[in-house]
């Protein structure tokens, strides 16, 4: 039944598409049904474009062949034609599925049009295609005969009981009638139903309808072949389960006591490893196997490294992982501590200058290995007690705990000219323009020590670069 469903809503999808083909088709005809070139090429387009017709053509309102692609086929464009296709299409003047019929150059086909009206809904005549059911088609590619047993097939129906898709090709456009299910599959869209078949032979089928064609494709199956194997396989089933679950009974029954109990305790202490009781009660369980040993000594090892992965943790946090200097988190824990502990201190603000010139005339790799190197200049710059931050890009400010600003200026001095005098490989010697601002010289608010402390690096910046500027 699934394998019927899927294959059922894969070709309702493809007819909803090719309606869709010819609606619009039908749509640009009835804008320029007198252009002979256009229709033409409107057939050849149909025909060639998706590959699901064997044949397309045009008819006008009376049934005379207008157009037809390939060119192969050869209509007569002098008759008016009457086969089922064609009277079904003028009659109705709507879209039209038939059923199985045998065209004018004797193929059983299908037949599906679409009507033409101009822009005043008059009726100009239709656009069909016919697929070929004889012979290699969209329906053989959509339809599949080959199953996991033997003796299975897959047929299709149209709404009138007509064979539209059959293994056996002589079959096709024959009526099924002698089939058993018709009543059953003709109620509903999809199932699955025991049947007798046109052979008199007892089968299992599913089935499903296509939507928009009202087709029945269905597979199916005999059922003594399906059901000889059955009680075999059932007993030999039962069979293996039984011995398999007594087995892991017993082996459970065993070893689940030497597993659970210190497995158990050990699990509960697993969430108390910052008690520091918790370790002396860890080394009292009793480790019977392997396992219990490794966790034990797992949870040992975890509850002594608990702080250091903190402190590991919090490092990380807080440091720029390309400079090994502190981040702006890093920054801001240290301006808190010497805020509250009003210890005065000289924001520097130093910024590389043209850094976006030299990442995109060296490439970022490089641009990278000047942080670092400018970074590792920083440091060598300043003091034990100064706090080094990258906080951004190419910013970076020093954190310097001063009595006097004569003291954060020479600091300041110290970077500037070392970075002025150092090349970096095949870069020349890279420059950067420095502010600084004191607090709480400036302001006891941290902000705007940080504003006036951009403001003079702007200064720098404005002034040449390569320089610096403070409140004097």
């Amino acid at each position: 039944m699934e394998y019927a469903t899927k294959i059922a809503q894969k070709t309702d999808s493809q007819i909803q598409t090719v309606l869709k083909q010819l609606d619009y088709s039908a749509m640009l005809l009835g804008q320029s049904f007198d252009d002979e070139k256009f229709k033409q090429s409107e057939v050849d387009r149909l025909k060639f474009q998706s590959n699901f017709f064997d044949s397309v053509i045009i008819s006008d309102k009376h049934g005379r062949i207008l157009n037809f692609s390939p060119s192969k086929i050869a209509l007569n464009k002098n008759v008016i034609n009457r086969t089922l296709g064609f009277t079904e299409s003028l009659d109705t003047q709507k879209t039209v599925i038939t059923s199985p019929y045998y065209s004018v150059k004797k193929n059983l086909i299908v037949f599906i049009s679409q009507p033409i009206f101009d822009r005043h809904k008059n009726y100009l005549g239709f656009v069909g295609g016919a697929i070929y059911l004889k012979e290699r088609n969209i329906i053989n590619e959509l339809l599949t005969i080959s199953f996991n047993y033997k003796d299975s097939y897959m047929y299709v129906l149209d709404s009138q009981h007509k064979i539209i898709f059959h293994p056996d090709v002589h079959r096709i456009g024959t009526y099924a009638t002698d089939n058993t299910g018709l009543d059953y599959m003709e109620k509903h869209s999809i199932g699955k139903i025991r049947l007798i078949n046109s052979k008199g032979v007892d089968n299992l089928a599913g089935f499903a309808k296509v939507k928009h064609t009202d087709w029945i494709i269905v597979s199916q199956q005999p059922t003594h072949k399906l059901l000889e194997k059955v009680p075999n396989l059932i007993y030999k089933i039962i069979a293996y389960m039984l011995v398999f679950y007594i087995l892991i009974f017993l082996i459970i029954w065993k070893i689940s006591y030497y597993i659970s109990a210190p497995l158990n305790r050990l699990a509960t202490m697993a969430s108390h490893l910052n008690n520091p009781e918790t370790a002396n009660q860890i080394k009292d369980v009793d480790a019977l196997y392997y396992e219990v040993r490794n966790f034990k000594r797992s949870l040992l090892q975890s509850s002594s490294n608990f702080s250091k992965r903190i402190s590991t943790l919090n490092h990380y946090v807080n440091t720029d992982p390309l400079t090994g200097l502190y981040n702006r988190r890093g920054m801001e824990l240290h301006i808190e501590r010497l805020m509250k502990s009003n210890i005065p201190f000289a924001i520097i603000a130093v910024d590389i200058d043209y850094f976006k010139k030299i990442n995109d005339q060296y490439g970022h790799e490089k641009g990278d290995m000047v942080l670092k190197r400018t970074a590792q200049h920083i440091k060598d710059c300043v003091r034990n007690i100064d706090i080094c931050c990258r906080i951004g890009g190419e910013e970076f400010v020093i954190l310097s705990p001063i009595d006097s600003q004569n003291l954060s200026i020479n600091i300041a001095e110290r970077i500037r000219q070392l970075l002025e005098k150092s090349p970096i490989d095949d870069i020349p010697a890279v420059t950067v323009s420095i502010g600084i601002a004191h607090w709480p010289e400036i302001s006891t608010d941290i902000h705007k020590v940080f504003k006036a402390a951009d403001e003079y690096l702007y200064l720098a910046k404005a002034e040449g670069r390569n320089c610096i500027r403070y409140k004097k």
